[in-house]
């Protein structure tokens, strides 16, 4: 019977850390492309995001990290998610060239929301930095506060977009 237990108690084990292993992060490639609007994300500047799914081999890809907070709302999955990352903005060379490998989990980023900035695909983006300072000064040149993820509001990635607001492009 002890050995019975001892049996079950390793396969609990092990079952448990199959479902403790978060994937990791994928790096960006030239023909990546955006979940909601499939178009090739290296065309537009902006930090990004990506969402793993339970069962699914590869990651979405978000070509705004706006839309990547929207489908985190938003009640329709396809799967579990079992990693967020998004750009770490204080180490990306630019605007334009947000980086490939400079993914961050974004449950410990800090979120830039309401700066007056457009993201890749010119709506108003939420720009991650993995580190405050960095987002402090981005807020002094760009405007906007710092958020953690579960608090940006879903009216700033889920309300209608005001297509007149004259947004900047960082360089």
């Amino acid at each position: 019977m002890k050995r019975l237990c001892l049996i079950a108690l390793l396969a609990l084990t092990a079952c448990k850390e199959e479902q403790a292993a978060v994937p990791d992060p994928v790096d960006l490639t030239a023909d990546a492309l955006s979940y909601f609007c499939q178009m090739n994300i290296a065309e537009h500047g902006g930090p990004k995001g990506q969402i793993h799914l339970e069962g699914y081999p590869t990651p979405l890809f978000f070509a705004q990290v706006r839309d990547m907070v929207a489908y985190l709302k938003s009640p329709e999955r396809d799967a579990e998610i079992t990693a967020v990352y998004v750009s770490d903005m204080g180490v990306a060379p630019n605007w334009q060239q947000p980086g490939i490998s400079n993914w961050i989990a974004a449950d410990g980023a800090t979120f830039v929301v309401g700066a007056n900035v457009a993201g890749g695909m010119g709506a108003p983006e939420i720009v991650p930095f993995a580190n405050a300072t960095d987002a402090e000064a981005f807020i002094t040149q760009f405007g906007g506060a710092p958020l953690s993820l579960p608090d940006i509001p879903e009216a700033e990635v889920l309300g209608p977009v005001d297509l007149d607001l004259k947004l900047e492009t960082p360089s």
